[in-house]
């Protein structure tokens, strides 16, 4: 009598595990590596935090429903998991604390690179790539919390 696989928990919010192992393999340590990385972006200047944090738990999500759980329902990091994944939109105040403090940490980094103009001109390509994409995601209007 063949042994069936031991059942794994449901998929949250609506989305299911990649069926292909290896990817759900690399899922997760993307979604480690971001996670990671947003939370060392919480002490270090100029790293953001929110957009590794939401990429962490997209990764999750396909890979592992127990991790991707975790992040939802943590006390901290699940509030902005939970926004992001019921509205898909940002409210006008979040995009533009997001905007302004990354000019404001461009524009203290670009000082600091001001005799390296190769350096200065990644920097500046990137805030401004940021900038750009944090004003194509949707606003959501005051009255959709």
């Amino acid at each position: 009598m063949p042994t069936q696989p031991p059942p794994q928990d449901p998929p949250t919010n609506g989305s299911s595990l990649h069926r292909s192992r290896t990817v759900r393999v690399l899922l997760w340590a993307a979604g480690s590596v971001s996670l990671a990385l947003g939370l060392i972006g919480v002490v270090v200047p100029g790293l953001p935090t929110t957009p590794f944090i939401l990429l962490a738990a997209a990764c999750y999500a396909k890979a592992s429903p127990r991790l991707h759980g975790w992040l939802v329902n943590h006390r901290w990091m699940g509030p902005m998991i939970r926004d992001w994944e019921t509205h898909r939109s940002l409210t006008r105040r979040t995009k533009t604390v997001a905007q302004v403090s990354m000019v404001l940490m461009v524009g203290l980094s670009a000082w600091g690179f001001r005799n390296q103009p190769v350096v200065l001109g990644v920097l500046l390509l990137a805030a401004v790539i940021g900038v750009v994409v944090v004003a194509r995601i949707p606003t959501r209007g005051a009255n959709q919390s």
